[in-house]
Protein backbone atom coordinates (compact mmCIF):
# COMPACT_ATOMS: atom_id res chain seq x y z
CA UNK A 1 0.00 0.00 0.00
CA UNK A 2 2.68 2.79 0.68
CA UNK A 3 4.21 2.13 -2.46
CA UNK A 4 0.71 3.47 -4.42
CA UNK A 5 0.42 6.11 -2.24
CA UNK A 6 1.41 9.78 -2.91
CA UNK A 7 4.45 10.67 -0.30
CA UNK A 8 2.23 13.30 1.21
CA UNK A 9 -0.15 11.09 2.19
CA UNK A 10 2.11 8.42 3.55
CA UNK A 11 3.61 10.96 5.52
CA UNK A 12 0.41 12.25 7.16
CA UNK A 13 -0.19 8.71 7.80
CA UNK A 14 3.48 7.83 9.38
CA UNK A 15 2.76 10.81 11.48
CA UNK A 16 -0.58 10.13 13.00
CA UNK A 17 0.28 6.34 13.52
CA UNK A 18 2.92 7.98 15.96
CA UNK A 19 0.35 9.37 18.42
CA UNK A 20 -0.45 7.50 21.07
CA UNK A 21 -3.40 5.02 20.73
CA UNK A 22 -3.43 5.81 16.59
CA UNK A 23 -2.27 2.61 15.16
CA UNK A 24 -2.04 2.25 11.12
CA UNK A 25 -5.51 1.65 10.42
CA UNK A 26 -6.91 4.47 12.32
CA UNK A 27 -4.16 6.75 11.15
CA UNK A 28 -4.79 5.76 7.28
CA UNK A 29 -9.21 6.40 7.84
CA UNK A 30 -7.96 10.19 9.43
CA UNK A 31 -5.85 11.06 6.70
CA UNK A 32 -8.23 9.56 4.26
CA UNK A 33 -10.90 11.72 6.08
CA UNK A 34 -9.30 14.66 5.75
CA UNK A 35 -9.04 14.38 2.36
CA UNK A 36 -12.36 13.72 1.91
CA UNK A 37 -13.44 16.94 4.02
CA UNK A 38 -11.62 19.23 1.98
CA UNK A 39 -8.94 21.78 2.40
CA UNK A 40 -10.70 23.98 5.10
CA UNK A 41 -10.64 21.65 7.58
CA UNK A 42 -6.93 19.97 7.06
CA UNK A 43 -5.54 23.65 7.19
CA UNK A 44 -7.44 24.49 10.36
CA UNK A 45 -5.86 21.19 11.44
CA UNK A 46 -2.29 22.07 10.69
CA UNK A 47 -3.09 26.01 11.54
CA UNK A 48 -3.66 24.08 14.95
CA UNK A 49 -0.71 22.28 15.51
CA UNK A 50 1.39 25.14 14.46
CA UNK A 51 -0.44 27.54 17.42
CA UNK A 52 0.51 24.69 19.63
CA UNK A 53 4.24 24.64 18.54
CA UNK A 54 4.30 28.20 18.63
CA UNK A 55 2.07 30.20 21.21
CA UNK A 56 2.13 27.22 23.81
CA UNK A 57 5.44 26.49 26.47
CA UNK A 58 5.71 25.22 30.21
CA UNK A 59 5.34 27.39 32.85
CA UNK A 60 8.89 28.02 34.37
CA UNK A 61 7.34 27.67 37.61
CA UNK A 62 4.88 24.58 38.22
CA UNK A 63 5.48 22.84 34.52
CA UNK A 64 1.76 23.82 33.85
CA UNK A 65 1.33 24.36 29.60
CA UNK A 66 0.69 27.81 29.57
CA UNK A 67 0.76 30.56 26.60
CA UNK A 68 1.94 33.15 29.34
CA UNK A 69 5.00 32.36 31.59
CA UNK A 70 4.75 31.76 34.18
CA UNK A 71 1.10 30.69 34.52
CA UNK A 72 -2.21 31.95 35.71
CA UNK A 73 -2.25 29.47 38.41
CA UNK A 74 1.15 30.62 39.64
CA UNK A 75 0.34 34.27 39.35
CA UNK A 76 -2.78 34.64 40.82
CA UNK A 77 -3.38 36.73 43.59
CA UNK A 78 -6.27 34.91 45.29
CA UNK A 79 -4.78 31.29 45.16
CA UNK A 80 -3.65 29.41 48.48
CA UNK A 81 0.77 30.13 48.47
CA UNK A 82 0.71 27.74 51.50
CA UNK A 83 -1.06 24.57 49.42
CA UNK A 84 1.27 22.74 46.88
CA UNK A 85 -0.60 20.08 44.40
CA UNK A 86 1.54 17.72 43.07
CA UNK A 87 0.16 15.87 39.55
CA UNK A 88 1.50 13.49 37.13
CA UNK A 89 0.29 15.72 33.81
CA UNK A 90 -1.55 19.13 32.97
CA UNK A 91 -4.84 17.00 32.56
CA UNK A 92 -4.75 16.34 36.24
CA UNK A 93 -4.64 20.27 37.15
CA UNK A 94 -7.82 20.61 34.57
CA UNK A 95 -9.85 17.48 36.72
CA UNK A 96 -8.65 18.78 39.82
CA UNK A 97 -10.08 22.31 38.88
CA UNK A 98 -13.44 20.64 37.75
CA UNK A 99 -13.49 19.81 41.32
CA UNK A 100 -13.21 23.46 42.58
CA UNK A 101 -12.58 22.08 45.61
CA UNK A 102 -8.64 23.30 45.43
CA UNK A 103 -7.54 26.50 45.66
CA UNK A 104 -3.49 26.26 46.07
CA UNK A 105 -0.46 25.85 43.64
CA UNK A 106 -0.11 22.84 41.01
CA UNK A 107 3.36 21.01 40.49
CA UNK A 108 3.46 18.70 37.28
CA UNK A 109 5.85 16.44 36.91
CA UNK A 110 5.24 15.19 33.80
CA UNK A 111 5.02 11.31 34.27
CA UNK A 112 5.61 8.89 36.77
CA UNK A 113 8.56 6.80 37.90
CA UNK A 114 7.98 3.78 35.19
CA UNK A 115 11.02 1.01 35.49
CA UNK A 116 9.64 -0.60 32.86
CA UNK A 117 9.40 2.01 30.66
CA UNK A 118 12.88 3.30 32.39
CA UNK A 119 11.28 6.26 33.71
CA UNK A 120 13.17 7.12 36.74
CA UNK A 121 13.18 9.95 39.09
CA UNK A 122 15.75 12.09 36.76
CA UNK A 123 13.02 12.15 33.81
CA UNK A 124 10.49 14.00 35.65
CA UNK A 125 10.31 17.56 37.05
CA UNK A 126 11.56 16.18 40.65
CA UNK A 127 14.11 18.41 41.30
CA UNK A 128 12.61 21.13 40.02
CA UNK A 129 9.85 20.20 42.32
CA UNK A 130 12.05 20.38 45.70
CA UNK A 131 14.12 23.05 44.71
CA UNK A 132 10.94 25.34 44.54
CA UNK A 133 9.70 23.72 48.24
CA UNK A 134 13.13 24.64 49.77
CA UNK A 135 12.64 28.68 48.20
CA UNK A 136 8.91 28.22 48.96
CA UNK A 137 6.60 28.20 52.95
CA UNK A 138 3.92 25.56 51.42
CA UNK A 139 2.29 24.32 54.61
CA UNK A 140 0.70 21.10 52.93
CA UNK A 141 2.18 19.28 49.75
CA UNK A 142 -1.01 17.15 48.12
CA UNK A 143 0.84 14.07 46.47
CA UNK A 144 -1.87 13.68 43.71
CA UNK A 145 -0.50 11.33 41.57
CA UNK A 146 -2.72 8.45 39.75
CA UNK A 147 -4.24 5.60 41.77
CA UNK A 148 -1.78 3.17 39.54
CA UNK A 149 1.74 1.22 40.74
CA UNK A 150 3.98 3.77 39.04
CA UNK A 151 1.59 6.46 40.53
CA UNK A 152 2.08 4.92 44.00
CA UNK A 153 6.02 4.41 43.19
CA UNK A 154 6.23 8.17 42.66
CA UNK A 155 4.35 9.30 45.83
CA UNK A 156 6.21 7.20 47.94
CA UNK A 157 9.66 8.48 46.64
CA UNK A 158 8.52 12.02 47.14
CA UNK A 159 7.65 11.11 50.50
CA UNK A 160 10.84 9.53 50.88
CA UNK A 161 12.35 12.75 49.74
CA UNK A 162 10.29 15.38 51.74
CA UNK A 163 10.60 13.24 54.74
CA UNK A 164 12.25 15.71 56.68
CA UNK A 165 11.21 18.71 55.46
CA UNK A 166 8.82 19.34 58.28
CA UNK A 167 5.79 19.97 55.65
CA UNK A 168 2.55 18.29 55.79
CA UNK A 169 2.23 15.72 53.30
CA UNK A 170 -1.07 14.55 52.27
CA UNK A 171 -2.63 11.98 49.72
CA UNK A 172 -6.16 11.89 47.88
CA UNK A 173 -8.39 10.00 49.63
CA UNK A 174 -9.41 6.50 47.39
CA UNK A 175 -12.68 4.98 47.77
CA UNK A 176 -15.52 3.99 45.84
CA UNK A 177 -17.21 6.24 43.30
CA UNK A 178 -20.15 7.90 43.49
CA UNK A 179 -22.79 5.71 41.55
CA UNK A 180 -20.91 3.07 41.36
CA UNK A 181 -21.79 -0.74 42.44
CA UNK A 182 -19.74 -2.70 45.02
CA UNK A 183 -19.94 -6.00 42.44
CA UNK A 184 -17.89 -3.93 39.59
CA UNK A 185 -15.67 -2.33 41.99
CA UNK A 186 -11.75 -3.40 41.69
CA UNK A 187 -10.22 -5.02 45.01
CA UNK A 188 -7.70 -2.02 45.43
CA UNK A 189 -10.38 0.64 45.32
CA UNK A 190 -12.98 -1.58 47.68
CA UNK A 191 -9.88 -2.17 49.99
CA UNK A 192 -8.71 1.14 50.43
CA UNK A 193 -12.36 2.14 50.86
CA UNK A 194 -12.55 -0.36 53.83
CA UNK A 195 -9.52 1.00 55.38
CA UNK A 196 -10.51 4.98 54.60
CA UNK A 197 -13.89 4.66 56.56
CA UNK A 198 -15.21 7.03 58.53
CA UNK A 199 -17.23 6.96 61.52
CA UNK A 200 -21.09 7.76 61.19
CA UNK A 201 -22.56 10.57 63.49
Amino acid sequence: MAATLPKPVQRLINELGRLPGIGPKSAARLTFYLLRTGDEQAIELANALHDLVERTQFCSVCFNITEEDPCHFCTAPNRDDALLCVVEEPLDVLAIERSQAFNGRYHVLHGAISPVEGIGPEDLKIEELLARIARSDFQEIILATNPTLEGESTALYLQRRLADSGIRLTRLARGLPVGGDLEYTDEITLGRALEGRQELT
